[in-house]
């Protein structure tokens, strides 16, 4: 009997399927841990009143992405990254069960909290990384532009629902009982990677052969000697440091600026959320501009723009501020989603998991150094002030991006 054939098409099919099951659940467990995440910071604000406990919570999530992602990005690109992301949903979903035994108990310490935020966050660095770099293997090239919008309007749905939904639990549930919520949909997570297939990339003799660290010293390498690449990489990290400080610092406007209060403030996060999934919702439907990095400048700078106009709108017009917020919320879905969908298409798959996870390092970095710095700027010029600082310096630098050849053409290393 003669051997069925399968065509390209119905591979291509195949594998979309897969991803989509695949995503479908993480969508779920990232809607999970969006609720209880905010139940915890909500929990801390309450029981400490303090600012400083809340900032190291911030910096407690950041330490994996930004020490340990490089590490977590070669051992990606070693393992076998189904796996990898099954393990990553089961890390959280453990130390979640035993958080919610401690408030059960009653016996739960701040530094319990934290070590559920660091395990969360080191879970979520492992599966991005192994995620993204799958991604690649599993949707066909044309298709991801698409797939990064299909990521911005979970982003964007997870920001406009996530805060309500869990201030309305909180209201209603003990949080042991929210805590179980990430648990359950930690499982339908882990589950829906047990039924699929999860393409592997191939690595070298060599390759296999090499150390840990010799792998994280290449994926530097990877990024250093490519100079559109690195150029690329220099303004994103920049993008971080001006960007993380200036929305930290949105309530300190709606109350020193515009005299509003916590349903101010609200509109303006919901008017940031409604933009990104809008932004999404394009990009998924039109796919952005022939030319990827066309869009990646005119979204970004959409979003300084933006940044500007919230930067210097007088205190009466907190509406044409809640509009910017709209537009520059749609401006960054569209260069994330297409910046994210480029990098998947330009970086070889065996490279990926320790690129991707080196770039989030290196984007993290520069994000506790612009808060350290935003304190005392505001502190002397006013928040507003750093929008506006932000807003210009972001438009300035996706203006030049235009006008540097490497990165004007980095499309052209695509992966045959």
């Amino acid at each position: 009997m003669a051997a069925v054939s399968t065509s390209p098409q119905m591979k291509e099919t195949n594998s979309m399927r897969a991803f989509l099951a695949i995503w479908t659940g993480q969508a779920i467990s990232v809607f999970g841990s969006a609720l209880v995440q905010f139940a915890l910071i909500w929990y801390m604000t309450v029981q400490s009143g303090s600012a400083l406990v809340l900032t190291l919570a911030t910096l407690v999530q950041m330490l994996p992405r930004t020490v340990l992602g490089p590490f977590v990005g070669a051992w990606i690109d070693r393992w076998n990254r189904r796996y990898v992301m099954q393990a990553a949903d089961a890390l959280t979903g453990s130390v979640t069960i035993v958080l919610a035994m401690l408030f059960h108990l009653g016996q739960v310490q701040i530094w319990h909290i934290y070590g559920l935020l660091f395990a969360a966050a080191l879970g979520q660095t492992m599966h991005v990384s192994a995620f993204s770099a799958s991604t690649t293997l599993m949707v066909p090239t044309g298709q991801l532009t698409r797939i990064g919008g299909l990521n911005q309007i979970l982003e964007g749905a997870t920001r406009i629902l996530g805060p309500p939904a869990g201030a309305l639990l909180i209201e209603t549930l003990p949080i042991q009982s929210i805590l179980t919520i990430d648990v359950a949909t930690a499982i339908i997570a882990v589950t829906s990677l047990s039924f699929v297939h999860v393409p592997q990339p191939e690595r070298s003799t060599t390759e296999e052969q090499a150390s840990t660290w010799r792998d994280v010293k290449s994926s530097f390498k990877y990024v250093w000697t490519w100079r559109g690449l690195a150029v690329v990489t220099g303004i994103s990290t920049m993008l971080n440091f001006m960007l993380v400080p200036a929305f930290s610092l949105l309530s300190l406007i709606v109350f020193d600026h515009f005299k509003g209060s916590a349903l101010q403030l609200g509109w303006m996060e919901a008017a940031s959320g409604i933009g990104i999934l809008a932004g999404g919702a394009l990009l998924s439907t039109w796919g952005g501009f022939e030319k990827r990095m066309n869009t990646v400048i005119v979204g970004t700078g959409l979003l300084g723009l933006m940044m500007v106009v919230i930067g210097t709108v007088p205190a009466t017009c907190i509406f044409l501020a809640i509009g910017a917020l709209f537009l520059a919320g749609v401006g960054l879905s569209l260069g994330n989603g297409v910046g994210q969908a480029l990098l998947q298409i330009i970086i070889v798959p065996d490279m990926q998991g320790r690129v991707f996870a080196t770039l989030a390092a290196l984007r993290s970095l520069m994000a506790p150094l612009g808060l350290a710095l935003a304190g005392p700027f505001t502190d002397r010029f006013g928040a507003q002030s750093w929008m506006l600082c932000a807003g210009i310096g972001i438009t300035v630098m996706v203006a030049g991006m235009r006008f540097i050849p490497e990165v004007a053409s980095i499309e052209e290393h695509e992966r045959s």
